[in-house]
């Protein structure tokens, strides 16, 4: 029997893009918005009138990134775009009804895809590697 692969990055890797396009598939059939787009979707319900500057932060993303996301979203009719009161050049975003039902439309195909992660790694599992994850996304910040 041979070692498991411990390429560490290479597995993150991997994991992550299959994770991903798991989630993403599952969500677009439910809800019709990518896993990115509900990432953007949930940011801005939790920080109503953020900016996109702001978000881009929230996600970790560019903002030539976040420009793109949000001309999409809101095409869509799931954000709405406003002037900011005091920065010339910012937009204040709010989250749409039509976003709002997006992300109650997703929330069980969510709600089930992480029950499927726990009974995977099992409950002490998820909460070890939750953790991890974590501590990796923030580290050298």
């Amino acid at each position: 029997m041979s070692e498991p692969d411990q390429r560490l990055f290479f597995l993150l890797q991997r994991a992550a893009h299959r994770l991903r396009t798991t989630a993403d598939r599952r969500c677009v059939a439910a809800a019709g918005v990518t896993t990115a787009q509900l990432g953007a979707l949930f940011a801005v319900r939790d920080r109503p009138g953020t900016t996109q500057q702001e978000l881009a932060r929230t996600l970790g993303l560019r903002e030539s990134a976040i420009t793109a996301l949000v001309t999409r979203l809101s095409s869509a009719g799931l954000l709405s775009k406003r002037p900011h009161p005091r920065q010339h050049r910012a937009v204040v975003l709010e989250l749409t009804d039509m976003g709002a039902d997006a992300l109650r439309t997703a929330q069980p195909e969510i709600d089930a895809f992480n029950a499927e992660l726990r009974s995977l790694l099992g409950e002490e599992g998820f909460l070890h590697t939750a953790g991890v994850l974590h501590r990796l996304a923030h580290w050298d910040e």
